[in-house]
């Protein structure tokens, strides 16, 4: 994988040829907010419902820059320990026996040596700092959140200078920061001091050109046709009173289903046996049941005729 110099990148129609290349098809807004913060330099905040991209867009990223990708999976109660870095006590320990064991008892000297780098073991945050020899990688901090509003403000002295403080040794700096994508649910709130360190964009639910272009791009094999029923019945699906409306992860699995089932056109029948694939909900799937179901498929069929 050979790094890419993203400072090449002149305009916002290169970025989005770019990840076209990886079959990852930006719109304007999107492709605009990930250009000036590689330019500038800022983490971005991605926001907006699960399944529309968001994390996708870090890992088609790293890939098309050839960058390495460091991902920071939140969840609650996630802490420094898991996130940044800890000490390996099991070497500490063997450290100061044999130290006692030499007769050596200078504990000050012992302290300072027991809490030095070749003791640290390096987690997400801490490896994204120290990069490669590839370059700065791409640190996405993923599902931000899940996480408890502490370790959102232990974040901001990375998000706000690339680097991280940690009392045994002193603070850690980024030779060459890294790409920084956050991403978020809306579950809950960011902080605001978190949010001032970030560029941010909504990623929202694509229209129905954009990902009828999607599954084209992803499922090129996919007759014309069934693709226009697809997204129209999505599109159509996402304008109920649903618990979670499916996102472009939902569609991209509903359509590898049918074709896996060798469907040629939508029916109710068809639509009901494999409705599992778009919707993750009880309550959802009872509210498409009978003729719903069937009024939803003619309204969306009559759209795309």
């Amino acid at each position: 994988m050979t790094p890419t110099d993203f400072s090449a990148l002149d305009s916002v129609e290169d970025l989005q040829s770019l990840l076209s290349q990886q079959h990852y098809l930006a719109d304007r807004s999107l492709a605009t907010a990930l250009l000036l913060a590689l330019k500038m330099q800022r983490p971005l905040l991605l926001e907006g419902e699960a399944g529309v991209g968001k994390t996708e867009l870090a890992k088609v990223l790293s890939l098309a820059l050839g960058r390495k990708l460091i991902r920071l999976q939140c969840y609650e109660g996630l802490d420094v320990g898991s996130a940044v870095y800890e000490w390996n006590y099991a070497r500490q320990m063997i450290e100061i026996r044999l130290a006692e064991a030499a007769g050596e008892v200078n504990r000050q000297a012992l302290t300072s040596s027991v809490f030095s780098e070749q003791f640290l073991i390096d987690r997400p945050l801490l490896k994204a700092l120290r990069g490669d020899s590839a370059g700065a990688p791409v640190l996405l901090i993923d599902e931000l959140d899940r996480t408890d509003e502490p370790f959102e403000a232990f974040l901001l002295e990375l998000l706000a200078e690339y680097q991280i403080t940690i009392p045994e040794i002193g603070t850690v700096k980024a030779q060459q920061p890294p790409i920084v994508i956050v991403t978020s649910n809306r579950t809950r709130e960011i902080h605001d001091a978190l949010k001032r360190r970030c560029l941010y964009h909504w990623v929202d639910y694509p229209d129905f050109a954009r990902e009828l272009n999607i599954i084209k791009e992803k499922m090129p094999n996919l007759s014309h046709s069934l693709t226009r029923q697809i997204v129209a019945f999505v599109q159509t699906l996402r304008d109920q009173n649903l618990f979670k409306a499916p996102g472009i992860a939902e569609t991209l699995d509903w359509a590898l289903a049918l074709q896996t089932l060798d469907q040629q056109a939508l029916s109710a029948d068809t639509v009901k046996d494999t409705l599992g694939a778009l919707l993750k909900y009880q309550d959802d799937l009872a509210l498409l049941s009978g003729d719903q179901l069937q009024q939803l498929l003619e309204q969306s069929n009559a759209s795309v005729a």
